[in-house]
């Protein structure tokens, strides 16, 4: 039955609330989380804007996981049986609330960043460059350029299979990111080393061919060094 006041309503949502929060436990994580940025916000004494930024980005990813469990009911109201439809459905759902949770991530580290490490910066300020803007940066434009092309050529499945290899572009991506923006040459050995180990299990699982993972590391390399040149 429709509310007939805005009390009724205001119970309603708040029913609502209370429901997706007691039977779902990744709400109750994002509550926790919420509860955990407003606390560092207050701890560290956040300027205005910055305190809002970070409200904004916590509520956004609590609305995006709601919309996911509303989608959910609905999809299991409809049928009980497996349909293609309906998993389209729920994973378009779910990969809102990962978008939303990974800018609210990026959004937290401008926020915090310098409050965190008074070290890097003595002056923290939303309008400082924070530290590590530009390897974060390529490797979010690698994983973006990833999903493009997997998409482009619709083979294979996520994290499994597909031109080109995700596993290869991100760990080459980081590879670069290491020699360039980190102090030990030996540390960056090291994570190439785990680089064409992580590229050469893809091959031995034959989860890719020699081809995708060559393509992959080739992409999260040049994609990553012409951000170095670009921006650094």
């Amino acid at each position: 039955m429709k509310p007939s006041s805005w009390i009724e309503s205001l119970n309603c949502a708040i029913e609502g609330i209370l429901w997706a929060a007691k039977s779902e436990r990744h709400i109750r994580y994002h509550f926790v989380a919420a509860l955990a940025v407003v606390f560092l916000a207050l701890f560290f004494k956040v300027s205005a804007v910055e305190f809002f930024l970070l409200v904004l980005a916590a509520v956004l990813v609590i609305f995006a996981e709601m919309m996911n469990t509303a989608i959910e009911t609905i999809v299991d109201l409809v049928t009980d049986e497996y349909h293609e439809l309906a998993k389209i459905a729920k994973d378009v759902a779910a990969g809102a609330v990962l978008i939303t949770s990974v800018g609210a991530i990026i959004l937290g580290y401008l926020v915090l960043s310098g409050h965190l490490f008074p070290l890097f910066d003595s002056q923290p300020s939303l309008g400082k460059e924070p530290h590590g803007t530009v390897p974060v940066g390529a490797l979010l434009i690698v994983i973006i350029l990833i999903v493009l092309l997997k998409s482009r050529y619709n083979h294979g499945s996520p994290l499994h299979g597909g031109m080109p290899s995700g596993h290869a572009a991100v760990a080459f991506s980081i590879v670069v990111s290491t020699f360039l923006f980190g102090e030990s040459f030996l540390i960056g050995l090291m994570v190439l080393l785990l680089a064409v180990l992580v590229s050469q299990s893809r091959l031995l699982m034959k989860i890719h061919t020699p081809r995708e993972v060559f393509l992959g590391a080739l992409l999260g390399t040049v994609v990553t060094l012409l951000a170095y040149l670009i921006w650094a």
